[in-house]
Formats: structure tokens, sequence, C-alpha cells
């Protein structure tokens, strides 16, 4: 018998152990409404991002003869006051919306990133500079800076560009006190001490041991500043401060609803741009919820 169940013992392969990521990979696909938001934001991403291939319609060009159309087989979503085909310039506004959006949340987890790991590893001097200079930077209104800088270099520098660095130098503080606060903690742990103690560099520390430990705070943090870049975009758009008017964007394409016969009559040129951005944020905030909950090791979904 004992021969026997050694022999059975043999035909028993050892299960693989799965690494972190790959449990996350698994939790996070689990999740329905994560995928269905991840689909959904990859769909209208690659629909922005081609539209010059899927439509030949001009985005700027003024159309006399088909102002105000209603939708139809011609003009799927309508035309606008301009006659411009309301479709086209929502495909052409996503470009728009979404490049703010990702480049925005790129250039301020790179700044937080990089201040608040400075800061959690090295404190004392270093670490009072940095919060000050982030308090500072804090202490400015967003909103009301973004809109001076822009009245001031639109004109001289081009709109989107000016848009996107004033955007970011301004709203990477919160993501340095983060990102400071896990360095802090995770820097007492023992093979933390053990890297330091045996010489090791502050970058390779910083770079191969710190940051991957925190990535996951990262992450679910750039899909809250995804979304929140997209509102301030179309915000700041719609009250004629974000991209230049005669760039589509989803906040420029709203911005025609302030006009009460727009409002009431001809609700095909701003429902589109407004259902797209309210589920395109649901979408992102949702997928966050589902990066979150699958890199929580007590997650049991």
């Amino acid at each position: 018998m004992a021969e026997l169940a050694d022999k059975t013992n043999l035909h028993i392969k050892p299960q693989k152990r799965m690494s972190p990521w790959a449990v996350a990979r698994r939790k996070f696909m689990k999740n329905k409404l994560a995928m269905v938001s991840l689909f959904f934001l990859m769909t209208i991403s690659i629909l922005s991002f081609l539209a010059p291939y899927i439509t030949t319609a001009d985005i700027s060009r003024v159309n006399i003869g088909s102002m105000s159309l209603e939708p139809s087989a011609e003009h799927w979503f309508g035309t606008d006051k301009s006659g411009r085909d309301v479709f086209t310039r929502l495909l052409y506004g996503g470009r728009v919306s979404l490049l703010v959006g990702i480049s925005c949340t790129m250039l301020i987890i790179m700044f937080g990133t990089l201040i608040g790991a400075l800061a959690g590893f090295f404190g004392g001097l270093v670490d009072t500079m940095l919060m000050r200079f982030t308090d500072f930077i804090l202490n400015f209104p967003l909103l009301v800076f973004v809109i001076v800088l822009n009245a001031v270099f639109f004109g001289k520098l081009g709109g989107v560009p000016v848009l996107i660095a004033v955007i970011s130098v301004l709203g990477w503080g919160g993501v340095a006190r983060l990102v400071r606060s896990k360095i802090l903690s995770e820097k007492e742990n023992e093979y933390i001490l053990s890297a330091i103690s045996i010489g090791s560099r502050p970058s390779k520390v910083i770079l191969k041991h710190l940051i991957p430990n925190v990535l996951s705070t990262i992450i679910v943090q750039a899909t809250i500043t995804f979304a929140a870049m997209i509102v301030v975009e179309s915000g700041l758009s719609y009250l004629g401060f974000g991209v230049p008017a005669e760039t589509p964007s989803w906040g420029n394409m709203l911005s025609a609803s302030r006009e009460p016969d727009v409002l009431q009559n001809m609700p095909w040129i701003w429902i589109p741009p407004a259902l797209t951005l309210i589920i395109t944020i649901l979408s992102i905030n949702f997928i966050g919820e589902g990066i979150k909950d699958a890199l929580n090791p007590k997650s049991l979904r």
C-alpha cells in the first residue's frame, strides 16, 4: 500500500504558485463592471483616435445649407448651428479630451511620484523643502490660475499644449503627498534597511525596491487623476477658457448648451457629448475601483 501511495504521489503535479500581479489580473477580469467599463473606454478611445479614417466630414467647415439638422441617415447625430456634423465633432472631440486627460495624468503622476519618493526616502531637510514647495503649489486655486495663464499665453503659444502644461504643473501636489506617505511607511521594512546598510545607491533603492512596492497605489491614483483631468478640461472648455473654440472637444461641444434655444429645441447637439463624457468618467472610475479591489489582498472578489 505504501508503494502504491508513493506511485500515486509521483503523478500529482505540484501547483504552480501565481505571482501577486497574476492574481490581481485574474481578480480584475472577474469584475464584470470593470471589464465592461474597460471595453467601453477602449472602444471610445479607438474610435476617437481613428476618427480621420472613420469619417471624412470637415470638422471646421461652416455649411449654411445644413444648419441645425436633426439626426438622419446622412448625419447620424444631426448637425450643429454652423452645419457641422455632430458625430464627426464627437469623435474628434474625444481625441482632444482624452489626449489632454492622458497627457496631464502622465505628467502629474511622474512629477508627484518623483517629488513624493525623494521627500519620503531622504527625509529631514530634503523632505521639509519639498513638502513646503508642495504646499505652495497646493495653495494655488487650479481653475482660476489655469484661466489666468490661458488668457495670457493662449494667443502666443497655442491652446492645448499650454493647457496641458499648466494643469500638470499645478496638479501634482496631492499625488506627491500620497506617494510620500507610502514611501515613509515602506522604507521602514527590513529589506529596505538591508539594502541601505550594504551601500546600495539611493536611486537604486527608490527605483528598484520602493517604487515597485507602492506601484499599486500609484496605478489606482492614476485612474482617479485621469477622470479628474477630463472633467477639468471639459469644465474649462465649457466656460470658454480651455481648449480653443475652433478645436472640437467634448467641453466645447457642451458649451453650445448655454444657449436656451439649443438646450430646449436641439438636444441632439449637446446630449451626445454629455452622455459620452458621463459614461467615460464612470467607466474610468469603475476601472479604478476594479483595480483597487484586485490589488487589495483582503478583497475576496
